[in-house]
């Protein structure tokens, strides 16, 4: 009998598949099953977080998509970029900075998107990746490996915001937001011992706290301007 081999599984990016496995499968059922709604009940639309209560929509959002090419691009993505994020900082690491960049690019969009503005897509944890790995750059400023992948993803962050510019489909704000949220994700877990390097603790709270207070100012003023509509 073959023994399962631990070791090498916990190796293997479970976190990006897992969350590739949740968007496919959502994607798949509001295709077979049209009558679910998933795309309505689930997708950030602000009147009814303040009006409803369903709050879950800062969360489920980024596994929704809306048609065939906006999943597909977003999993390419996920898939490739996930791997290299979830090496580096670990599983669970990157599992609180995927989906708190996630959240946090709502919560963006929450507070400052026209209210008639639905949006969904795991871009807004997808930026959070970028962020993340853009710390890196920052943090490791001699090697070439790192500074490399980091100008690359620079390029294309750089390139979706001014695309984002002329497309109104595009909800910038919570490619924003997301963004912000990797940064600052990624300054507050740090590294994984074995990296060997540590953040300083002053950084990590400073990040802490920007982290609350946009989390805050983004849902007192997104409830306060809703009801005042």
């Amino acid at each position: 009998m073959n023994k399962i081999n631990f070791k090498n599984l916990k190796n293997q990016p479970f976190i990006t598949l897992s969350f590739l496995s949740i968007q496919t499968a959502v994607f798949l059922l509001a295709y077979v099953f049209p009558s679910l709604l998933i795309e309505f009940r689930g997708s950030m639309f602000g009147p009814s977080i303040v009006f409803n209560q369903e709050f879950w929509r800062f969360v489920t959002p980024m596994f929704i998509h809306f048609g065939l090419m906006h999943f597909a691009v977003n999993s390419v993505v996920l898939y490739y970029m996930g791997q290299q994020v979830e090496a580096i900082y670990g599983h669970w690491r990157f599992f609180a900075i995927y989906l708190m960049s996630g959240v946090l690019g709502n919560l963006l969009s929450f507070a400052f998107n026209d209210p008639r503005v639905q949006s969904a897509g795991s871009s807004t944890a997808l930026f959070g990746m970028f962020g993340a790995f853009a710390i890196l750059g920052y943090h490791f400023k001699n090697n070439y490996a790192i500074q490399a992948m980091v100008r690359q993803f620079a390029l294309f962050v750089a390139l979706s915001f001014i695309f984002g510019m002329f497309d109104r489909s595009i909800d910038l704000l919570g490619h924003l937001g997301g963004l912000v949220g990797g940064i600052l994700m990624g300054n507050l877990v740090g590294f994984p011992p074995r990296v060997g390097k540590t953040y300083s603790i002053h950084v990590k709270i400073l990040s802490a706290l920007i982290l609350i207070f946009i989390v805050g100012f983004c849902l007192f003023y997104g409830f306060m301007r809703y009801r005042n509509l």
